[in-house]
């Protein structure tokens, strides 16, 4: 599995982008009948996904001076969409309107602590399966390094816990499997020792979550 990774980074993580782009679109088709906002905030969520996942693509051929700028937007959105995971397990409750009112202050506060981190990141270049893409460099805040981790793990950690609650409440374990998958992914390259493919493997993680999302149903309310 590893040299197959190796060989083929850009082309896995254009098919991933690809396939990210297509559930997105069903999201918001969905979103569009229902008017569901879960369906609304699970294609942002996506979309972010699929812009990353294309960035990463598209790093062997894109020239530096274009690759470098849209790979700083590829830190912001991270930071600025991955906190709708919250408001997602809001929704997916069925909570009432000052609890989600307290969960969108706390979602705004790391949207913009995601936006701030993004934006200061300073990139260094590195090659990978293939793949050329921009990492947090030397020169980059300690905080800010610090707040992009707590932002990929500490997101995931609620995800699943409400995935658990929406099980048993509404006999549906799409959001549980969302979190469980991306979960396991992001586990899977240190657990294996494959360190450098990290962010490689963890993609099919955020594909997973995202394929989850469109098979959710719940209940309306």
């Amino acid at each position: 599995m590893r040299d197959i990774l190796l060989k083929n980074g850009p082309v896995i993580a254009g098919v991933l982008a690809a396939a990210e782009l297509v559930i997105a679109l069903l999201l918001l088709g969905r979103y569009g009948k229902e008017k569901r906002p879960i369906r609304l905030l699970m294609a942002l969520v996506a979309l972010g996904l699929f812009y990353d996942a294309a960035v990463l693509a598209c790093g062997s051929f894109l020239p530096e001076d274009i690759l470098k700028p849209l790979s700083q937007l590829r830190f912001v959105f991270h930071g600025v969409l991955i906190p709708l995971l919250l408001p997602i397990c809001a929704e997916a409750l069925g909570w009432k309107k000052t609890a989600k009112t307290v969960v969108w202050i706390v979602t705004a506060l790391l949207m913009a602590g995601g936006l701030v981190s993004g934006i200061v990141t300073k990139l260094e270049p590195s090659q990978t399966a293939g793949i050329t893409r921009y990492l947090s460099g030397e020169g980059t805040p300690a905080l800010a390094d610090r707040f992009t981790r707590i932002l990929s793990y500490g997101t995931v950690v609620p995800l699943i816990a409400a995935g658990i609650a929406v099980w048993i409440k509404k006999k549906d374990s799409c959001l549980f499997l969302a979190g469980l998958l991306m979960f396991a992914f992001s586990a899977l390259g240190p657990a294996t020792g494959n360190f450098d493919l990290i962010f490689l493997i963890g993609m099919f993680g955020e594909l997973f979550m995202v394929l989850f999302f469109l098979l959710y149903k719940g209940r309306r309310k």
